[in-house]
């Protein structure tokens, strides 16, 4: 099981930014697409953002496109989320994940320990 290890949750105000970050120390990193999902209190999980293993491609989900990017970097092996212009509505709790190129959370095998995401009015 590879273990992928977060940090970069927080409060903030609405407007604000703040960046996830997610690695790890499986050599496989490059090999395989990351993405990040949500879940807010007595909600599903959801998907957020997907990033191919070359980085040649991502996907958004609506709710976020045009606020947040998703970027790796293999030689680190490090995975990021940069959310600008954060909304009540997006507070959370922010996973990452290790696996497939896709939305679904059975596309991915290995997931991070979660990190909360507080956006304030």
């Amino acid at each position: 099981q590879v273990q992928l290890e977060q940090s970069g949750g927080g409060l903030v105000q609405a407007g604000g930014s703040l960046r996830l970050s997610c690695s790890t120390s499986a050599r496989t990193f490059a090999n395989y697409a990351m993405g990040w999902f949500r879940q807010a209190p007595g909600k599903e999980r959801e998907f957020v953002a997907a990033i191919t293993w070359s980085a040649d491609s991502t996907h958004y989900a609506d709710s976020v496109k045009g606020r947040f990017t998703i970027s790796r970097y293999n030689d680190k092996n490090t995975v990021y989320l940069q959310m600008n212009s954060l909304k009540p509505e997006d507070t959370a709790v922010y996973y990452c994940a290790m696996g497939w190129y896709g939305t679904r959370q059975s596309d991915f095998g290995s997931w991070g320990q979660g990190t909360q995401v507080t956006v304030s009015a």
